[in-house]
Order: structure tokens, then sequence, then C-alpha cells
């Protein structure tokens, strides 16, 4: 009979989106079920039918709600002791305190947390105190916390979350690694590419820098806008191909960004898209000037594609770019560094080229998502 092992996150496209492929690899050596909020238009059911796996709808909210934590805590609570698992395994920050408290009430053996980025890092005052205490509260009910790249570890020891004993990064870090087989720039012809720049109306020999992403402050959105529309003033002939959608209720972007978004012909917005291989496709670059992140599958999914990136010096991002060799790292918070990075690629684009390549060949040699997969299954198998 196979170990059960119970999966969480807060919101299905987690599970579905950042775990894909997981749960139904897992699912060979262990008996796996889902849980997470049962999303919008049904998509936890979704999940289940992708992933061949049991799972089961438990609402919460990525937002600070007592009521609703505790009740969906309670509801936890009565899954882990009817369902007994060997394993409790969360993702996302609200899933993970939810999570790792009920599974210790629980008596759950092994509380594990997977760490992808920290919210509390650019909160300030009582906001950040909050954050500080829940996070504290998650790794103190859990058993084992895996930061998914060797930077968080420097930042949850320095803020004394933990010690360093129930830390662990697994493989050479990400939450699920890659498929470079799926994200291959060799699998987009030049009519493809073309058919798309001209769907988007964007010029055929246009320099196309691409972000991907939420559109958020965090993600470094308005240093971003500024820069691109500083530089063309100078150049004609760029892009700024925007895929993702806002979040204006968390984490807007301030009015003269989103002006300047909705003004400039040269700023393309896709929306949330499906498959974001195509965009990556019709690009020439990344940048992805994000202030904070955990292992960001945008510039492993970029890397794959062959695309250079400009990211921010900041844990994850600079453990996959190495700066001057596949991308350039620059401060976070910086536009004018911003700007002097995109200029510098567009009059060196036979380097950017150079650099994309180089990017494909760190990320099947570190990053395939199947040695990602095995070196969880190890971890697994050692409890």
């Amino acid at each position: 009979m196979k170990k059960k092992i119970i999966r969480v996150t807060t919101v299905p496209e987690s599970l579905g989106g950042l775990l894909t492929g997981q749960l139904k690899f897992m699912s060979q050596y262990f008996e796996v079920i889902g849980i997470s909020s049962s999303g919008k238009e049904n998509n936890l059911q979704k999940v289940s039918t992708k992933e061949s796996v049991r799972v089961i709808p438990v609402e919460m909210t990525r937002k600070i709600t007592p009521l609703k934590d505790l009740k969906a805590v309670w509801k936890l609570y009565k899954i882990f002791k009817k369902e007994q698992p060997f394993i409790v395994h969360s993702h996302t920050p609200k899933a993970g305190t939810l999570s790792m408290i009920a599974a210790f009430l629980a008596k759950v053996p092994h509380r594990l947390h997977t760490i992808a980025g920290l919210p509390l890092v650019e909160a300030t005052g009582f906001k950040r105190f909050i954050l500080n205490t829940v996070e504290k509260i998650t790794y103190l009910n859990a058993t084992k916390i895996y930061p998914n790249s060797y930077g968080l570890v420097d930042i949850i020891l320095d803020h004394k979350f933990t010690s360093k004993q129930k830390l662990k990064v697994i493989g050479k870090g990400s939450s699920n690694g890659i498929d470079t087989g799926f994200f291959n720039p060799s699998l987009y012809d030049i009519k493809s590419k073309k058919d798309l720049k001209e769907k988007l109306h964007i010029p055929i020999d246009n320099f196309v820098f691409i972000f991907l992403g939420r559109m958020v402050t965090d993600k470094g959105l308005n240093e971003l806008i500024s820069a691109f529309s500083r530089l063309n003033q100078t150049h004609n002939n760029i892009t700024l191909l925007l895929v993702g959608g806002y979040e204006k209720q968390l984490d807007p972007l301030l009015p003269e960004s989103e002006r300047i978004i909705n003004s400039n012909k040269n700023i393309i917005t896709t929306g949330w898209v499906d498959d974001v291989r195509p965009y990556f496709s019709i690009a020439n670059a990344l940048t992805f000037p994000s202030y904070r992140e955990g292992f960001p599958n945008v510039v492993m999914q970029a890397a794959a594609m062959e695309l250079a990136s400009i990211v921010t010096d900041i844990n994850g991002c600079n453990e996959i770019i190495q700066n001057k060799k596949n991308g350039i790292i620059i401060p976070v918070k910086n536009e004018n560094a911003l700007h002097d990075a995109m200029l510098h690629i567009i009059n060196n684009r036979d380097i950017a080229i150079t650099m994309g390549k180089s990017s494909r060949k760190i990320i099947v040699s570190n990053y395939e998502r199947t040695e990602v997969w095995n070196a969880l299954l190890k971890e697994y198998n050692s409890l």
C-alpha cells in the first residue's frame, strides 16, 4: 500500500501551474492528494484531471482574513485526521501557515513547507511585524523547510526564522525545474513568429523586450515602464511586450505607469496567456527587474528559450543569471541601471544572442524538470 502525501497551495493555479507534472510523477510512488481553494471555473477539478490525482477544496485567501483563516485551519485539520497522511507538503505563504498549523495539531509526522519567495522583504511597520510573526509560526510547526534558492537560506537565517538544521535546498534550487523539451526555441519557425508579431502589431524588425508575470509594483514594473519610455525617445524600433495581468487591489502600479502603458504604441499588453512560449519566441531579451523572488520560473523559462535576461541582484535571479555570461544583473529599484542595461543589449545584439545560447545550456545542465522531481523523490524516501 502506497504512503499518502498531501500537497497544499492557496490557489489551484499554483497547484497546477507552479507544480505542473510533479503531482502526477509522485503518484507513481505515493498516493497523492491535492488541496487548494476551488478557484474560478472549478480550476481545482481541472488540476485533478490533468495530474490524475484526487483533490479536496479548502477555501483560502491570499489576504489577512483571521476568521476565514481559522475556518480553513479547522477544515484542514479534519481532512488530515481523516486521511492520515505520511507527509503534508505546502507551497505559497498562506497555505503554508494554515496547513502547517493544522498538520501539527493532527500529528502528521512529516510537515514540509517550500519557500518560494518572502513577501515580507518589501513590507514595513506593523504589516512587517505581522508577516514576520506568521512566518515564524509556519516554520515552528513544520518539520522541514525547503527554500527553493540558496539566497533564501541566507535571508531566513538572517531573520532568525528557524534553525539551519531545519533548512534544505532540493537539488540546485527551483520548486519544479523546467521542461526544456517544452520550453525549446526550435519549436517555433520564422512563419509562426512573423504571424504572432503581425497579430500583436509589432513591426517585424523591432527589438522586443519581454516582461512576463504579475503586473505589479513588486515586480519592478514602474522602473521598467519609465526606463523603456526614456529609451523609446531615442530608439523607435523597440517594443516592450508585457505578458501578464494586473493585481490592482494587492499591489497596483503608479498611475503614471498605467498612463504610459495605455498611451505608448510601442508597449504591448496581452493580459494572462495560457502558453507563454510563443511570446518568448518573438522576444530578444527578458527584462525582469523584480524586488523579491524565490527561484523565478520566468527567468528559467526565458533562459530555456535562449533569451538573454536583465534581472535584479536578488536571490534566485542571481543564481540563474551569471553577469555578462547569460545576462546582465542590475541593482534593485534602479531605473538608470535598467535603462543602461537595455541600451547595452540593443547596441550589442550579437552579444545578446550569445548570452541567450549560454542561458539554455545552463538550464539544461542544472534545472531540467525530471532532475528536480527525482531530487524531491529522494528527499521523500529519506523520510
